[in-house]
C-alpha cells in the first residue's frame, strides 16, 4: 500500500494526476527516493532535484520538473565511460568513473530539423567516410544540385545510383574526416564538418540533426585511445577504414536546460526548441 501511495504522490508531483487527500501524509524525501528509482543516479540530476526542492517560483519549478522528466528518460547505468551530448549547451561531455574529464563545442540541429534525444553505442571511428545523403537533404538541395548541374554535383564528389546519393571521402565531404560507428534508428551521428567556422557563433544551430563536433580528429582520437598523430596518420592515405574502440562507449543525447554552472549554482540554458514549459 505504501508503495501505491508514493507513485501516486509522484504523479501528483509533476502533475499526471490529482493528489488524493489519504495520499497529503507523505513527504517529500518520499517522492524524491521513487523518482530516482527511474534513470540514472548523477551529481547533475542530484543539482536540479536540490534545485527543486527549494524553488518557490512556479515557473522555474516547471522547468526544473521538465528536466527531471528528462533524467527519468535515461537508462539507469550510463556507463564508466560514456559520452553526453547536452544539446541547449551544445557541447558534449567525455564521463569517467563519475567524473567529466573532456569537453568540445558541438554544432546541432537547426530548430525545424532538430537533434532528437537518446542513447546508443559507440564501436568505432570510421575515418575519411562516405556521406550517405538522407533522403530530406535530396529533396532539400542535393537532388537538385544533380539533376540541374551534373558537372558540379560531380566536382563536390556526389554519386547518384538510382535514387540514392552518396559523396566520396575528401576535403569537401559533409562529414569531414571522421563519424563515430554508433548505430541507431534516427540516422544520427557525431562527426567532423568542412565549415569548422561555424563554431566562433554562440548559437550553434545549423545541422539538419547530426551531431558536428569541433576538433573531431583529437576527440576521435581521445576515444579511440591513441595520439591525434597517430589517428591522422590512419587517416593520411584517404582510404576509408574503421578504427575499433578497445571497448564500446556509450552516448547519451539530452536536452538539459538547467544544468550545474561553476559558481555551484544552476545555469538555465537558452532553450532552443521550445521544449519548456511556457
Amino acid at each position: 500500500m505504501r508503495i501505491f501511495v508514493k507513485i501516486i504522490a509522484l504523479a501528483a508531483l509533476f502533475g499526471t494526476i490529482a493528489m488524493p487527500v489519504s495520499a497529503q501524509w507523505l513527504g517529500p524525501d518520499d517522492v524524491v527516493v521513487t523518482a530516482r528509482s527511474y534513470g540514472p543516479i548523477h551529481p547533475y540530476r542530484a543539482a536540479v532535484e536540490a534545485a527543486y526542492g527549494a524553488e518557490t517560483d512556479p515557473a522555474r519549478r516547471a522547468i526544473l520538473s521538465a528536466n527531471l522528466d528528462r533524467w527519468r528518460a535515461l537508462p539507469s547505468e550510463l556507463g564508466q565511460r560514456h559520452l553526453m551530448v547536452n544539446v541547449p549547451a551544445q557541447e558534449v561531455v567525455l564521463w569517467e568513473n563519475g567524473v567529466p574529464v573532456a569537453r568540445w563545442d558541438v554544432i546541432v540541429g537547426r530548430p525545424r530539423t532538430p537533434t532528437v534525444s537518446f542513447s546508443a553505442e559507440i564501436s568505432g571511428v570510421n575515418l575519411n567516410p562516405w556521406w550517405y545523403v538522407p533522403q530530406s537533404i535530396v529533396r532539400e538541395s542535393v537532388g537538385a544540385l544533380v539533376r540541374n548541374n551534373p558537372a558540379e554535383a560531380r566536382r563536390r564528389g556526389y554519386v547518384a545510383s538510382g535514387g540514392s546519393y552518396r559523396q566520396r571521402p575528401g576535403p569537401g565531404n559533409a562529414l569531414g574526416r571522421m563519424k563515430l560507428v554508433m548505430p541507431n534508428s534516427h540516422s544520427i551521428y557525431l562527426h567532423d564538418t568542412p565549415a569548422r567556422h561555424l563554431f566562433d557563433r554562440e548559437v550553434r544551430t545549423f545541422s539538419h540533426g547530426c551531431i558536428r563536433v569541433r576538433d573531431a580528429m583529437g576527440f576521435a582520437a581521445r576515444l579511440v585511445g591513441v595520439s591525434r598523430s597517430e589517428l591522422e596518420a590512419m587517416a593520411a592515405s584517404g582510404q576509408t577504414r574503421t578504427v575499433s574502440l578497445a571497448a564500446p562507449v556509450p552516448v547519451h543525447i539530452t536536452y538539459f536546460t538547467a544544468v550545474p554552472g561553476p559558481s555551484s549554482q544552476l545555469d538555465y540554458l537558452n532553450d532552443i526548441y521550445g521544449r519548456d514549459p511556457a
